[in-house]
């Protein structure tokens, strides 16, 4: 099984809050992993703390950034990659 790539956005094109906003109404849940931490939040409605962690320092979306179906992928996560991804 192979996964379908619909749309590839270069790490270097400018993605903000406005971005990410858009991104958190259309899923349903959002995984946002630092380092070992792993945050999940329900989509829908963009919190500003949401938006807040899914931003790196320099303001723009943290990469990777993967949607995949009704979940969103924030940073990387091993587990969550396998569970999403491969199941």
């Amino acid at each position: 099984m192979g996964i379908e790539v619909t749309e590839q956005v270069s790490a270097s094109k400018k993605l903000g809050a406005a971005r990410a906003q858009e991104l958190i109404a259309a899923v349903k849940t959002i995984s946002i992993s630092k380092g070992k931490k792993l945050e999940i939040f329900e989509g829908g409605d963009a919190t500003d703390e949401i938006v807040t962690k899914m931003l790196g320092t320099t303001g723009n979306l943290r990469a990777p950034t993967i949607k995949a179906g009704e979940h969103l992928l924030v940073g990387f996560n091993e587990e969550t990659y396998k569970e999403i991804l491969v199941s």
